[in-house]
């Protein structure tokens, strides 16, 4: 059911601006409007036309409360479908709460989370992978989140979904058409022709699946540790990738003794660094604890930069020899987990120091993370880890948890019906997978859906939007 009161809310970020824009949504909210505007020209804003701005003061009694612009859009023409009306008044929190609670005392509610795009959801102006994308998009902090929410959001993902939903959905009748016959043993349904098409929507739907494993990546961040013994510049090396002083420097061993975090973007790709404590014996508890952790962050990180003193290790024969075996347990232990070797204070190394670790050390990078010598070149390096070949050719990528599940239970679906075709299995027992594949495909969209679903779905939404 499409609710028929109507909401209000603050629809930019709370706090003091130039600017703060409050949104009204339902069939009252320009007649409300209307009695609560009043325009320097005298104009009524129920008989203006849909997506016009009007100056005016927003009034209570003879009382002004400021001078707003209030944009009309009339239903079905808007963003819910409803009636909606955009008002623009100075950005004082007081001004902003003054507006809000004269309207709530005429005839509106607080909207709740994501109740706006909720009701363009239930109005049809959108599906609901459409509305999801909505959120990611307001959430994306680099191009390539940016690029796959906007994609999404223009329905090139709807309407794969539809388009494959809707051709297995004809041939789901002819199955149906069958059982009404079923003592005369007829087939309408074409098996050859039918098998065609589930092959086809196998492999789109194998191809979105395998896509999430870059969407994933793209959506939340590239995880990042760096790693290595205390003291060799692990601190130093985060902050100039960030380009800033965010993690404490010293020359004392045993300094970070936590994890820090700290995310930019590469190339539009967001990738999240980790400075670890620095692995080593040690007694003290609080630095042991970090050290733990530190393993920890190599377990969940998907590359791990494996840092090291250059000139320490050159005067030390017996600890170079040490982070050779280092290193390759590390990489023993995650075999399919990018690792880089990173010798460090590349700009106090001599040529003839370089082979000499050339030899010693296989497949190493020079940097300096003090002077950024190398430093460029090492992201160029992140960004080869990342399989950006789909976003590239603009093909659709999912980054949705939901929509990933969703797609597994429906290919699985999928599989089960070839299995039918093979078998020849009756039409009756393969109805039913047909019926669940389009379940399945039907939950990404919206056309199957639930209260609970859309509650779970919208309470993570910003309230305004």
């Amino acid at each position: 059911m499409v609710p028929n009161d109507t909401i209000i809310a603050l629809a930019t970020p709370a706090g003091p601006g130039a600017i703060a824009v409050i949104r009204l949504s339902g069939k009252d909210a320009i007649s409300i409007s209307s009695q609560l505007f009043r325009s320097i020209r005298g104009k009524n804003l129920q008989e203006q036309k849909s997506h016009t701005v009007h100056l005016g003061h927003i009034v209570e009694g003879e009382k002004v409360l400021d001078e707003v612009l209030a944009t009309v859009f009339k239903g079905p023409n808007s963003y819910t479908g409803e009636n909606v009306v955009e008002i623009s008044c100075h950005g004082s929190p007081y001004i902003q709460q003054q507006i809000i609670q004269l309207f709530l005392r005429n005839g509106c509610r607080m909207a709740d989370a994501g109740e706006f795009t909720l009701r363009a959801f239930l109005n049809g102006k959108m599906d609901l992978s459409q509305a999801e994308a909505v959120a990611d998009l307001i959430a994306s902090d680099n191009a390539a989140s940016h690029q796959i929410a906007m994609q999404q959001m223009r329905g090139g993902f709807s309407n794969e979904i539809k388009k494959l939903r809707e051709e297995l959905l004809n041939f789901a009748s002819l199955i149906e058409l069958e059982l009404d016959f079923s003592e005369e043993d007829v087939e309408f349904a074409d098996r050859t022709q039918f098998n065609q098409l589930l092959e086809r929507i196998q492999k789109v739907l194998k191809g979105l699946i395998d896509s999430f494993a870059v969407g994933n990546v793209i959506k939340n961040g590239i995880p990042v540790a760096i790693v290595g013994e205390p003291n060799v510049g692990k601190s130093t090396l985060l902050n100039a990738f960030l380009n800033e002083e965010r993690a404490l420097v010293s020359d004392i061993a045993g300094t970070t003794r936590d994890t820090i975090e700290d995310e930019i973007s590469i190339g539009g790709i967001g990738f999240r660094f980790i400075d670890t404590a620095g692995i080593r014996e040690t007694e003290d508890v609080v630095e042991g604890m970090g050290i733990k952790r530190t393993f920890e962050k190599i377990e969940q990180a998907q590359v791990v930069l494996f840092l090291v003193d250059g000139p320490k290790i050159l005067s030390d024969e017996t600890k170079l020899k040490n982070i050779a075996v280092d290193f390759e347990k590390i990489k023993n232990k995650n075999p399919q987990k990018p690792l880089l070797l990173l010798v460090n204070k590349s700009d106090t190394l001599s040529r003839e120091d370089k082979n000499k670790l050339n030899d010693q050390l296989q497949t190493i990078d020079y940097i300096s993370a003090k002077t950024g010598e190398g430093v460029d070149t090492l992201q160029k390096k992140l960004l080869k880890f990342v399989n950006t070949g789909r976003l590239g050719k603009n093909e659709t990528i999912i980054t949705n948890t939901r929509h990933y599940d969703a797609l597994i239970q429906a290919l699985e679906a999928i599989e089960k019906v070839q299995f039918g075709i093979t078998e020849e299995l009756s039409s009756d027992l393969m109805s039913i997978d047909v019926r669940e594949a389009l379940y399945h495909l039907g939950e990404i969209t919206g056309q199957v859906t639930n209260d609970e679903l859309l509650g779970n779905i919208f309470a993570n939404f910003c309230i305004g939007k």
